[in-house]
This record gives C-alpha cells, structure tokens and sequence, in this order.
C-alpha cells in the first residue's frame, strides 16, 4: 500500500514512515512569555501610533505594503466576480441554514410579576460593535464569516467589522469578500494578525472600536485576544 504524500510548513516529505507522521504534523510552538512579550509590544505600537504602526506589521509580517486598511466597494465587485457559482450556492445555502438555525432562537419572554406591582423579565439585548477576525492567507475561513456574521446581524449588531489578512498575491481570497457581502458586511479591512486585533481594540485613524472580538485564528492573534480581555 502507497504511503501519502504529506504537505507541512512548506515542506514536501514522500512516503514518510507512519513513525515519523506525528513529528512531521507537530504545531511549531512559541515559549509562551515571549509570544506574550512580542504581542504586548505590537498591540502597544498599534494603540500609540495606530494606522502607521498597523501598516508597518502588515509590510514586515505579510510583506505588502498598504496604501489603505479598507476594503473598496470596487474591490468587492471585482473579486465577488471570481467566485464560481458553485461555491456561491454553497455559500447562500450554508447562510440559509444558518440563519433559519439562529432565527429559531429569538424568543419574546413573558413577564412575570413576582410581588403586586413588580414585573420580571429577560431580555437579549445586541452588542453595539463587534469586530470579526478571519483568517485568509494559505487558508482562507469563509465558511466562518457565515457562521459568525449571520448570527451578529440577526441579533441585531448594528456595526459589525471583519479584518483579514491579504493573500501573497495582495488580495482577500474572493470567496471571503463573497461571504461578507451575503452577510451584510460591508466594512472589511485587508489586515490579520496581532495588529489586526489590537486595531479593532484600541481602534485607529481608519478602524473603529470594537467591544467584542470574535473568530479563531493562530498563537499569535489567540494571545492579543487573551490580552484584550484582561487588560479590558
């Protein structure tokens, strides 16, 4: 029996004993106080020196240069034309069943009066901002926009943000700008990583704040997260 062809971190190996497998799929891990240490350092350029610091990583990290953080509504346009119409019916059809799934959950709460005169009751009230992290690159997550876009604008969210990083090529994978578009998000911003985060935390000159950040992402963008929390 052939044994795979395994593909990591840029790295081919062929046919490589089962033995090996497991080293070869081993994550790289960072020493944690000095992950901390570098994206404590970054998040503080970003809330001191804002758009110009978040530029800098963007150049240093991605290697593009950015004249602006934001997406075009012509930018939109043109890579929503690159979708194939398969993927975009996958894409509204996972928006349907996701949002059908979301919809079920809103309720309207009776009242109760617990002593004559006095009414309780619970009531969902939406975050004003929140701020979607993507991760694009070598593996674009459009699937995510969905899943995490339709149910902030069916709570009623009415400033939702996303940031993703551009592909080497300088773009956001279309099939992100797609489901964005589908979700009813218009304001996407071509930046990832931990400048992304503290970006949509502290805000700068061209991102507004955020209260919440949702979304998955690396070590990296896992420990900004951690901080913002913490730090409040």
């Amino acid at each position: 029996m052939q044994q795979p062809v395994l593909s990591f971190g840029g790295k081919f190996y062929d046919e490589p004993s089962q033995h090996l497998w497991q080293q070869i799929l081993q994550r790289p891990v960072v020493e944690q106080q000095n992950l901390n240490d570098t994206v404590n350092a970054i998040m503080l350029d970003v809330k001191n020196n804002g758009d110009e610091a978040v530029k800098k990583y963007t150049a240093k990290f991605d290697g593009i240069s950015l004249d602006s953080t934001i997406v075009t509504p012509d930018e939109f346009a043109e890579e929503n034309d690159l979708v194939d119409d398969q993927l975009k019916k996958a894409i509204l059809y996972a928006k349907k069943n996701i949002e059908t799934f979301h919809k079920a959950q809103i309720e309207t709460q009776p009242k109760t009066e617990t002593a004559p005169g006095v009414f309780c009751w619970r009531k969902s009230v939406a975050i004003q901002s929140v701020g979607l992290y993507i991760p694009g690159g070598t593996a674009p997550l459009f699937s995510t926009v969905i899943m995490l876009g339709v149910p902030a604008a069916i709570a009623g969210c009415p400033d939702i943000s996303l940031c993703t990083p551009l592909a080497k090529n300088g773009k956001i994978h279309p099939a992100i700008l797609f489901a964005a578009s589908v979700a009813g998000i218009n304001k996407v911003y071509k930046i990832g990583g931990v400048q992304a985060i503290a970006a949509m935390a502290y805000g700068t000159e061209s991102i507004k704040k955020v209260f919440k950040i949702f979304g998955p992402g690396n070590q990296y963008v896992t420990a900004a997260k951690s901080i913002c929390s913490t730090q409040g």
